[in-house]
């Protein structure tokens, strides 16, 4: 399969705006009482994918493959439809978590449907959907790629165990990026963050669910695992950084444009955006700290009575076909969650692509995943509170 180049559209994730907790989604789930919550039996509709070749698609924007010279045509989609005679309708309606969940949860908690067979959403609110009973167990035995293909890495976090409800559409890091040229030195600790010559050129992700993890790792805390009270020592840190003027401010991906302008020489910041950013400035370097850092995905679920869910599930399945997940990979440039794309990648005629299959950002090689975990998501229990500390630090 020719691959095309490497996309040189904006990350999608610069389209993000942060938000710190979500007042809709922590009060309900956490108010007490479960009325929103759905069991296994009523969760399904009748299926109508045998007669109704067709599914609804919910995602974020620049999150799949376009034509270069018309980028209302997606390729990988558009081989999946004529292969199965399904047509797909590929809403890009997804600009924030909390703002989705917003959108979907009247019709979830009121046992109705949403119109939609497929959505993509941020694994930590993955898990709030999970908790609810709001989407549906997927049937393995129509998805062999996923079974077969699947980084391992990936397979059971702690909020769906064996991956029954969720599959990764993409995955990836947030770890530190730094302009190399400007400081004049390496980065390699995150409390490397808070040395003198950062004053004032530092900034933090404002989201709590974005910022909290790679933080505590830098305490040398095993976030698979971590407690509350990693959690306010973190906001301890970070308070006293706050009164000493090292952090410029919390920011959203707009720390992209902090760090191309110079403003800002050090910051958190994701993996995907950054390969991005050294394709114009190779001086910008990501740091995965030697303490360690988060490895986090963004996954497909089913909602609750969806009415195209076996056409759903065969899409899933199709794109953790190696060939499909790397002409994938050479766009939106996170880490794929299919490792057997890597070969594919590098037999790739395009150079510039062929490379994508060497880089640790796409495809991490032993040594950085040793130093790569996923976090535990903060409980229904906790989120009001951390998020009520958080938000006042960050000012949100």
């Amino acid at each position: 399969m020719a691959l095309p180049p490497m996309n040189s559209q904006p990350s999608r994730r610069t389209l993000l705006r942060a938000v710190g907790g979500g007042a809709l989604a922590g009060g309900l789930a956490g108010c007490g009482v479960r009325p929103a919550y759905v069991s296994p039996g009523d969760r399904a509709a009748a299926d109508l994918s045998a007669t109704d070749k067709r599914l609804t698609w919910a995602n974020w924007p620049l999150y799949i493959d376009t034509d270069d010279e018309d980028a209302r045509r997606r390729p990988t989609l558009e081989a999946f439809e004529k292969r199965t005679g399904i047509a797909v309708d590929y809403v890009e309606e997804i600009n924030d978590n909390d703002e989705f969940f917003g959108k979907i949860s009247p019709a979830l908690m009121n046992h109705q449907g949403t119109g939609r067979d497929l959505i993509v959403i941020s694994d930590w609110m993955c898990a709030r959907f999970v908790r609810l009973g709001w989407v549906q167990e997927m049937d393995r035995a129509r998805q062999p790629n996923v079974t077969k293909y699947l980084d391992p890495q990936l397979r059971s976090p702690a909020f769906d165990p064996g991956r029954k409800y969720t599959v990764p559409w993409q995955s990836g890091i947030t770890g530190i990026a730094y302009n190399h040229r400007r400081l004049g030195r390496e980065i390699r600790h995150v409390s490397d963050l808070w040395a003198s010559d950062l004053k004032g050129r530092v900034t933090l992700l404002s989201g709590l669910d974005e910022a909290f993890a790679l933080l505590m790792q830098g305490n040398g805390v095993d976030i698979t695992r971590w407690t509350a009270d990693d959690f306010h020592t973190v906001c301890d840190q970070v308070e006293k950084q706050v009164g000493k003027g090292q952090i410029r401010r919390f920011t959203g991906n707009d720390y992209i444009k902090d760090l191309s302008s110079g403003d800002v020489l050090a910051c958190q910041a994701y993996s995907g955006d950054v390969i991005q950013l050294q394709a114009d400035d190779p001086d910008i370097r990501f740091v995965v700290p030697e303490e360690g850092a988060e490895l986090w995905s963004e996954s497909l679920m089913i909602p609750n009575l969806a009415r195209h869910k076996t056409n759903a599930e065969r899409l899933i399945d199709c794109y953790y076909e190696p060939e499909v997940a790397a002409e994938l990979a050479a766009w939106v440039n996170y880490v794929c969650p299919v490792p057997a794309a890597q070969d594919v990648l590098a037999s790739a005629k395009d150079e510039e692509t062929a490379a994508l299959a060497e880089d640790p950002l796409v495809f991490p090689d032993t040594a950085m995943r040793e130093r790569l975990a996923i976090a535990r998501d903060i409980t229904s229990g906790e989120r009001a509170e951390f998020a009520k500390r958080w938000n006042a630090i960050a000012g949100l």
